[in-house]
C-alpha cells in the first residue's frame, strides 16, 4: 500500500509540475487560476526550487526517502525549465539600434490614466523618437495634450482614440485608449467598429487605426481586459479578437494584452504569436522582462505589454524601460524598432 501511495503521489507531483511548466500540454493555459500563476515564470521557478528543498528535507526520513528524492528531482527540473524559459525569451537589452530613415519606432505604455502626466509621456516618446505611440487607459484629452507637447518639442503627432467601457465607472480612464501617429506615415482614421464597440475588445477598448492615405501599416492600439475570475470569458475572447486583427498584411499591434506569450499558445497562424503577428520583444532579447507591475524587479514581473507585427516588418531591437518605474503607472513602457521586410 505504501509503495502504491508513493507511485500515485510521485505521478501527481509530476503532473502538477508539467501543468505549471507546460500548460499547453493540457490546453489549460487560459484557465483560472493557472493563467494567473504562469504569468510569473521566475517566481514560479523559485517556488519549485523551494519545494525541492522541502522535499530534500523529507528525504532525511528513511521510510519516505525514495519518494522525496523522486519529487525533488521533478521539482528541480521544473524550476530549471521555468527559469531557462525566461532567459531564453530574453532577460533584457539596454538600448535600441541607431534609427535609420526607414526605421519605424513603436512605443506602448499603459499610463494608468492620470497616474502618468502628459509631460512624462511626451518627453519619453520624443526621447525615444517614437513614430507610433499606443496609450491604453489614456483619454483623448491627455493624448491631445501629449501631442501638443511633442509638437512643441519638434515631433508633431496626430492623436486618435476609442472609448467605451462596461465596468460602469463613469470617467475612468481605462475606458479609453489613445494612439498617436506621426504625420509622415499618412492620414489615419479609427474605424467605426472601434468607435461604437460593434467589433472590439469586450470590456476596455482597443483602437484600430486605418491609413486613409500613404502606405503606413494598420495600427491596432490594444487593450484586453485583465483575467480576473469574473472576466475570464471576456479575456479569452479579447485575445482571439486581437489575433483576428493580425489576419491581414501590414499590421502593427501594440498595447496592454494582459497576457504573456504562454497565454497566446494556439492563437498564432502561419508561425505567428497571435494571428500572423510576431512578438517583437521575444525576437529581440526582451521577451522575459516583466512590464507589470513596476513595484517588483522586472524579471520577477509579468510580460503582458507587447508590440507585435506581421511578417511585413522585421524587428531590429527593443527595450523595456525600467528607469520610469516611479512615474506613477504600474506598467513599464516598451519601445520596438522595426524595418520593412525586404522583398
Amino acid at each position: 500500500m505504501r509503495r502504491l501511495f508513493g507511485i500515485v503521489f510521485a505521478l501527481a507531483c509530476a503532473a502538477a509540475a508539467v501543468a505549471l511548466t507546460w500548460p499547453s500540454a493540457f490546453s489549460i493555459e487560459r484557465t483560472f487560476p493557472l493563467a494567473q500563476v504562469i504569468s510569473f515564470r521566475l517566481p514560479l521557478a523559485a517556488g519549485f526550487a523551494a519545494a525541492a528543498l522541502v522535499a530534500l528535507l523529507f528525504a532525511l526520513i528513511r521510510p519516505v526517502r525514495a519518494l522525496a528524492l523522486t519529487c525533488a528531482v521533478i521539482l528541480v527540473a521544473a524550476a530549471g525549465v521555468n527559469g531557462a524559459l525566461v532567459f531564453q525569451r530574453g532577460s533584457g537589452t539596454d538600448a535600441l539600434p541607431e534609427k535609420t530613415d526607414t526605421s519605424l519606432r513603436v512605443m506602448t505604455w499603459n499610463t494608468a490614466g492620470e497616474a502618468t502626466s502628459a509631460e512624462s509621456i511626451a518627453q519619453f516618446a520624443v526621447g525615444m523618437k517614437a513614430d507610433v505611440v499606443t496609450l491604453p487607459e489614456t483619454t483623448i484629452d491627455t493624448g491631445a495634450r501629449v501631442a501638443e507637447i511633442m509638437r512643441d518639442l519638434g515631433q508633431p503627432m496626430w492623436a486618435h482614440h476609442a472609448e467605451y467601457g462596461e465596468y460602469g465607472i463613469t470617467g475612468w480612464d481605462a475606458t479609453s485608449t489613445t494612439v498617436l501617429i506621426r504625420p509622415e506615415l499618412g492620414d489615419y482614421s479609427v474605424i467605426q467598429s472601434s468607435l461604437d464597440g460593434s467589433s472590439n475588445t469586450s470590456t476596455v477598448p482597443s483602437a484600430v487605426a486605418m491609413p486613409v492615405s500613404g502606405n503606413g501599416p494598420i495600427i491596432v492600439a490594444a487593450h484586453a481586459v485583465a483575467p480576473r475570475q469574473e472576466y475570464m470569458a471576456e479575456w479569452k475572447s479579447d485575445l482571439q479578437w486581437l489575433a483576428d486583427q493580425c489576419a491581414t498584411d501590414n499590421v502593427i499591434l501594440a498595447g496592454d494584452f494582459n497576457a504573456t506569450l504562454d497565454h497566446m499558445t494556439g492563437l498564432g497562424v502561419d508561425g505567428g504569436t497571435l494571428g500572423r503577428c510576431h512578438d517583437a520583444a521575444s525576437e529581440s532579447g526582451n521577451g522575459g522582462v516583466g512590464t507589470w507591475p513596476t513595484d517588483v524587479p522586472a524579471l520577477l514581473g509579468a510580460p503582458i505589454d507587447h508590440v507585435m507585427a506581421t511578417p511585413d516588418w522585421t524587428v531590429t531591437g527593443s527595450v523595456v524601460m525600467r528607469s520610469l518605474d516611479g512615474s506613477g503607472t504600474d506598467h513599464r513602457p516598451i519601445v520596438v524598432q522595426l524595418e520593412r521586410t525586404a522583398g
